[in-house]
């Protein structure tokens, strides 16, 4: 594998006629999108040198000489390459992309950066809020929101504040700005008796364990997918949280938490250890919350929160985000009297300040209903709040049921009016489907012999893959060549490489680039 560029060094590759060719983005369009140029030698040294030439001459003052009077654009580019950049995780690095590369850059790039003055940037935001926004328009409007803009403000400050530092420019025409007001978003927490209607509806729809576990510990969103069965250990009822997941351009990203803070311990109440106890019995993957796509990865923070929707929506209860169940955790907690530096260390906040600010509202409600309880050891009457009297109607909810069976759960068909079909098809460790049905009367006595039919085969495919990991490939076998030869050990007398390359999960050119080799060395294998 060759070594990779640096950034801002460019590509190099060789083009299908030979000729070996380099390109160097040298700019942004309009739209925020890179503008490139390439050059075309012969050999791939040859190409190194003319992509060297070309970059000194397009970009090279950009670098070597910071002037006053370069465009803003340049400087908004270089002061996020090289200041920012390597400072931030991806995802926020996602954010500061989209806020320079697709609005300020095309905006107000091309004006000289000591001529930028607070009327540009003000008008700039006026036109950002009017009509910046460049998709889902006809769901949004045209105008961004105004945390958007407060955010395309805050961008552009920090960078005239370092030009100002670097002697580039006396004063930040950033600095008194009038910008849109911040409204803070509503903290949001589900009652006692929507909480109850939640759960039922999250057993029926097959997500259960996730929130309830989420509910009992307050685990961010990233934390709660990044659990493995290592970090739970059920004897002491221990989990450790010391990683997240996360999302960049589509792709899932696992790393350690934000904070020190967030790296902790807590201790599971007894029954939530049982439930999740039963549940690892179900799931066959290293994830506590496998993909029910692919096993081997965790479910994705998308995913969840489309599910969160639909639950709530089917429940009855009202719309709130994910993290707002780390907020109806935090609020549950301070009503049963935990006190406040404990939840702080459960939640994984720097401070108890932290927590304090953020439930300001919670800790006035303790006040009032323990000014209540000294009121009436004084023998005084206190008014019973309706929340007090009112009775809970969650006893009568029915979940609503799924038109679609969780994956892995298998299907139940009915074949007619004294007979039900249960069918679990499972994919083998090889890559081939293997399927197996059971029978019955009645839907409840066909979901208990599919379930068991489920254990029967996970267990068995699980022994497979104990098989397949004792049995390893020669180590001078590359990735791809691994792959091949594990599926071969296994099916010596298949010879369609189409079928081949599917099973091994690989491209069929890759298979018959190599069959014959690896099936010689399979061969002299003794099985």
């Amino acid at each position: 594998m060759g070594k990779r560029r640096k950034k801002g060094e460019g590509s190099v590759r060789q083009r299908k006629d030979g000729r070996w060719e380099g390109r160097v983005v040298i700019g942004y369009d309009e739209k925020g999108l890179p503008r490139t140029k390439n050059v075309l030698a012969k050999t791939k040294r040859e190409c190194q040198e003319k992509l060297k030439q070309l970059r000194e001459t397009v970009t090279g003052s950009k670098t070597e000489k910071v002037r006053p009077e370069m465009p803003f654009g340049e400087w908004l580019d270089f002061w996020y390459q090289n200041y920012v950049k390597p400072q931030i995780r991806p995802t926020t690095q996602a954010n500061y992309e989209a806020k320079i590369y697709q609005h300020i850059i095309p905006e107000l790039g091309k004006i000289p950066l000591n001529q930028l003055a607070q009327k540009d940037l003000q008008q700039f935001y006026a036109r950002m809020k009017t009509g910046g926004r460049l998709i889902r328009t006809e769901q949004f409007g045209k105008g961004l929101s105004d945390s958007m803009v407060r955010g395309l403000h805050a961008a552009c400050r920090s960078a005239l504040e370092k030009a100002v530092q670097e002697g580039l420019i006396r004063t930040n025409p950033a600095v008194g700005c009038k910008l849109p007001p911040k409204r803070g978003r509503e903290m949001q927490v589900l009652g006692r008796e929507e909480l109850q209607r939640f759960l039922i509806q999250a057993q029926a729809e097959g997500y259960f364990e996730l929130f309830l576990l989420d509910l009992c510990t307050g685990l961010r969103r990233g934390e709660l997918l990044a659990l493995q069965w290592d970090d739970l250990d059920f004897k002491t009822g221990t989990l450790t949280v010391n990683k997240q997941v996360y999302e960049v351009k589509g792709r899932l990203q696992v790393s350690i938490p934000k904070t020190r803070a967030s790296i902790r311990r807590l201790v599971l109440p007894p029954g939530v250890v049982e439930v999740l106890r039963q549940y690892r019995e179900t799931v066959d993957s290293r994830w506590m919350f496998p993909s029910p796509v692919k096993e081997d990865t965790p479910m994705t923070p998308g995913a969840v929160r489309r599910r969160l929707q639909i639950i709530l929506e089917r429940a009855g209860c009202k719309r709130i985000r994910f993290h707002d169940l780390r907020h109806t955790f935090a609020t549950l907690s301070l009503e049963s009297g935990m006190d406040v530096k404990t939840l702080s260390a459960m939640l994984g906040h720097v401070s108890a300040a932290t927590t304090l600010d953020i439930y300001t509202h919670v800790t006035g409600d303790m006040q009032t209903e323990a000014a209540a309880k000294i009121d009436r050891g004084l023998g005084n009457k206190v008014q019973e709040s309706p929340s007090q009297t009112e009775q809970s109607s969650a006893g009568d909810f029915r979940p609503v049921l799924r038109k679609t069976r969780k994956p892995g759960t298998g299907c139940i068909t009915q074949i007619n009016d004294h007979l039900f079909e249960g069918r679990y098809s499972p994919t083998w460790p090889d890559g081939t489907k293997h399927s197996k049905c059971v029978y019955a009367h009645t839907r409840e006595e066909c979901e208990a012999k599919l379930k068991t039919l489920i254990r029967e085969m996970q267990a068995e495919r699980k022994l497979l893959l104990d098989q397949m990991r004792r049995i390893t490939p020669p180590d001078k076998l590359t990735k791809k060549q691994k792959q091949i030869w594990q599926y071969l050990r296994f099916h010596p007398d298949e010879t369609n490489l189409s079928v081949i390359a599917r099973g091994a999960g690989v491209n069929r050119h890759t298979v018959a680039k190599w069959y014959e080799m690896i099936r010689g060395m399979v061969g002299i294998q003794k099985t």
